[in-house]
């Protein structure tokens, strides 16, 4: 009896899982259109970044000096630069670094923001206070200010200006799973963990980091076009990854903006490509955030003449049966 019951079990949760999974695709195409077209550019976008040595027609690096400044046309689809370098390789090419930079950069930022978050929020008392006033004169001063200052600090390089922006963006932003954390300690399972003698350790890793991850998502999400901003920023300055690695920032500055007049494709397609990144990424997070929230979980309708959520109607049709 045994081996038929847990096949079963087993089953049945394999079932659920892929339920929850296409529940979660079915909302995301019927409540959030905008939110397939950020997925396709995502995809579009890691694709891109990944094959770019497949995709790309051209080296990032590889000039042709007969080319030089040679306008869009079928054997260059976006121009060529001042060096003859094909635009069309070195946007692709500079799809890979800014999702590099943003990726990792907005890991950093989310790990760095979970220790402070849980650890404050757990613990709370004085540690909390001290750490929560460091964080209010943190962001007191712009995070661009800050950035600039630790890119000069560092040094330019990826590696530098990655470390620098999960600093700035992870201290910043650990307000957010700080109150995901206060908040679940109100609740009675975290009483009983810590009755039946759970270790903070044991509590945090099997309570707190589980109910918090949704949290952990958004912010995730919402950074990465952030920080691909901020690296584009900082190379349109000088300080971020320095040539001739191709930043979309850095095609930015420098020959684009001096060449503006003769090969306005110079500027225009990188410009474009970082605008459609964003764009893309933002909207997409978004939609991850709205589908995320249980606030708005499960739509909205009415209910006695009212727009209400579906979780709202039925917690009224519960309390209309028990009386």
């Amino acid at each position: 009896m045994s081996g038929p019951i847990e096949v079963t079990v087993s089953g049945m949760k394999e079932r659920k899982r892929r339920s929850a999974l296409a529940d979660f695709s079915i909302r995301l195409f019927r409540e959030k259109p905008l939110g397939i077209v950020g997925a396709v550019i995502t995809l579009l976008l890691l694709f891109a970044g990944i094959f770019a040595e497949f995709v790309a027609p051209d080296g990032m690096n590889e000039p042709h000096p007969s080319d030089y400044l040679a306008q869009p046309s079928a054997e260059h689809p976006l121009g060529a630069d001042n060096l003859g370098r094909d635009m069309l390789s070195r946007v692709i090419y500079g799809a890979r670094i800014s999702l590099l930079v943003g990726v990792t950069a907005a890991f950093l930022s989310v790990l760095f923001s979970g220790v402070i978050g849980v650890t404050c929020g757990f613990l709370g008392s004085k540690f909390d206070i001290v750490v929560q006033r460091f964080v209010d004169a943190w962001m007191c001063f712009p995070g661009i200010i800050i950035l600039i200052v630790l890119a000069s600090v560092l040094g330019r390089g990826m590696w530098q200006l990655v470390i620098a922006m999960g600093l700035i963006w992870g201290i910043t932003n650990s307000r957010l799973p700080r109150s995901a954390v206060v908040a679940i300690k109100e609740n009675v399972y975290m009483d009983a963990a810590g009755a039946i003698g759970c270790s903070n350790l044991r509590i945090i890793l099997r309570h707190v980091v589980p109910n918090i991850f949704p949290v952990i998502i958004v912010m995730f999400t919402v950074q990465v076009p952030e920080l691909i901003l901020a690296e584009a920023s900082l190379s349109f300055l000088g300080l971020g990854i320095p040539p001739p690695a191709p930043s979309w920032g850095g095609m930015l500055s420098g020959s684009a903006m001096n060449y503006m007049e003769r090969a306005w494709w110079m500027a225009v397609f990188p410009g474009l490509a970082l605008a459609v990144a964003v764009y893309g990424i933002n909207v997409f997070g978004d939609a991850i955030r709205d589908l995320l929230d249980p606030k708005l979980r499960g739509g909205v309708g009415r209910y006695g003449g009212v727009k209400v959520s579906k979780l709202k109607q039925r917690r009224w049709h519960n309390v209309k049966k028990a009386v």
